[in-house]
């Protein structure tokens, strides 16, 4: 079935001064929705291409503005998460009335040159620094003709420019749409079996790992940097198995760089903000930092494939 193209991007934020999304200092712009639906997402309130309402309970002082003004009856101290989505219009009275932001909008549309406006004032920053601008989510190839416009603005500012991408996207658009205008593209490679990679992240991953392949090819030929990632979720991901398998995949496109991104449990709260069951949330593994000697272990794994990490 073809992935349906979405015109009109929801951007969640626009995060400068980062340093942990490519070289340099960089501009980050995080869009929402993704066709992927991992259960361990970090991003969870990026998972829906619609606007939602996020609720913070830590910040909430009880005032009753917002459950005086709504006009469905949606939020209660009873609710569990505090509004019921059920019943709630978006209508977000709520929001405009909370007097401590812990009622917010999550995702807004941005134009192309709303965003440059934000983004230019730090283009020193990115000169001096080799930085630039990074695309992440979400998934921003959900958005194809947006996303290529935007890029080609960022091009024109001669600023460097990164996507962040889950691989599931149609190639060809890819190709004449994002690829010309993109220096470096980093590429999750989560789980080579595809039935185990349906079961934790909502679809299979034949399509992924072909757009790879051929991407790998392509961008060797022009210099382009292609780097794939994999995200360590502890006994799905980092399982000996897996990393073994992503391993030899890699080397035999003869493939010498990877990342593997140690876990960050910090992702659950984010959870209960936009009412996300999380399955994982008792879990004391799932919760917790990993040990070095996971990341180490597959290291070591990849070391062995001939595979700097």
């Amino acid at each position: 079935m073809a992935q349906k193209e979405i015109k009109n991007p929801l951007i969640l934020e626009i995060k400068g001064n980062s340093l942990d999304d490519g070289p340099g200092i960089r501009s980050v712009v995080f869009y929402k929705g993704c066709p992927l639906s991992c259960v361990w997402c970090h991003n969870p309130e990026s998972k829906k291409a619609a606007v939602e309402i996020s609720f913070d309970a830590k910040v909430c002082i009880d005032c009753g503005s917002c459950r005086d003004v709504c006009p469905a009856n949606a939020l209660a101290r009873d609710n569990r998460f505090y509004i019921d989505r059920d019943k709630c219009t978006l209508c977000f009275l709520c929001v405009d009335a909370c007097p401590s932001g812990a009622l917010d909008r999550v995702g807004k549309i941005m134009a192309v040159d709303d965003i440059l406006k934000k983004i230019l004032p730090d283009k020193p920053f990115f000169d001096t620094s080799g930085g630039g601008v990074t695309l992440s989510g979400g998934e921003p190839t959900l958005y194809m003709e947006f996303t290529s416009g935007l890029l080609k603005s960022l091009k024109q500012q001669n600023i460097n420019t990164l996507l962040e991408t889950c691989g599931y996207f149609d190639l060809n658009k890819f190709m004449d749409m994002l690829y010309p205008y993109l220096d470096t593209i980093y590429f999750d490679i989560k789980i080579i079996d595809s039935a185990a990679h349906k079961k934790y992240c909502g679809l299979p991953n034949e399509k992924i790992l072909d757009n790879f392949k051929q991407l790998y090819n392509t961008a060797k030929n022009d210099g382009k940097t292609l780097l794939p990632r994999t995200p360590l979720i502890p006994d799905i991901t980092d399982t000996e198995a897996n990393i073994k398998d992503i391993a030899a995949f890699l080397k035999n496109l003869n493939i010498t760089e990877a990342a593997l991104l140690a876990y960050n449990p910090l992702w659950h709260e984010k959870s209960d903000k936009v009412g996300t069951e999380d399955p994982y949330k008792n879990s004391k593994t799932m919760t917790s930092f990993r040990e070095n000697t996971i990341l180490e272990r597959c290291k070591i794994t990849f070391a062995n494939a001939g595979i700097s990490s």
